[in-house]
């Protein structure tokens, strides 16, 4: 087995060339690598793209066009951890563009239905808190929420 790690493949319906340069245009570290094109006699017109690699933030993807047989949904999801809110309202905002829906609790759905969770860092070391009362506090506060604000977050933890 390879040991430079594994390779998340999302499959679209067409769209695995679109979703692939938007998520390269999401975050740093990110970009396009080979791709492939249906042959003939394959299950798309010859030529179409079937797959494209990118790498996002690092990651290494592969965009699948493997047609409508599957959907994306919220059992897999991908978390961007958020030093504060201009980050958590920058990936919201673009998340949510042309299309994409906005969740319960932080969690966002993108145009191409694929799940993501905006977290700010600091909501997790509020749920890691020894003190129950406070870390409930913070809780009830996002459950509550779309967009998580950190502001309102830490008030709930401090018990203002």
């Amino acid at each position: 087995m390879s040991t430079d790690g594994f390779t998340t493949c999302l499959w679209f319906d067409g769209q695995a060339e679109e979703a692939a340069h938007f998520y390269v245009s999401l975050f740093k570290d990110s970009g396009i690598g080979a791709v492939t094109r249906y042959p003939e006699g394959g299950h798309q017109p010859t030529g179409t793209v079937l797959t494209v690699d990118f790498t996002a933030n690092g990651q290494k993807f592969v965009a699948l066009n493997g047609g409508p047989e599957f959907k994306f949904n919220e059992a897999i999801s991908f978390q961007i951890t958020c030093e504060n809110q201009q980050e958590v309202d920058h990936y919201w905002t673009r998340l949510t563009e042309g299309g994409g829906e906005e969740g319960p609790c932080g969690w966002v759905k993108d145009r191409f239905g694929v799940s993501w969770q905006v977290v700010p860092s600091r909501l997790e070391e509020m749920f890691r808190d020894p003190d129950p009362v406070k870390a409930g506090r913070a809780n009830k506060a996002m459950m509550s929420m779309r967009k998580l604000d950190i502001a309102t977050l830490e008030k709930a933890y401090a018990g203002e």
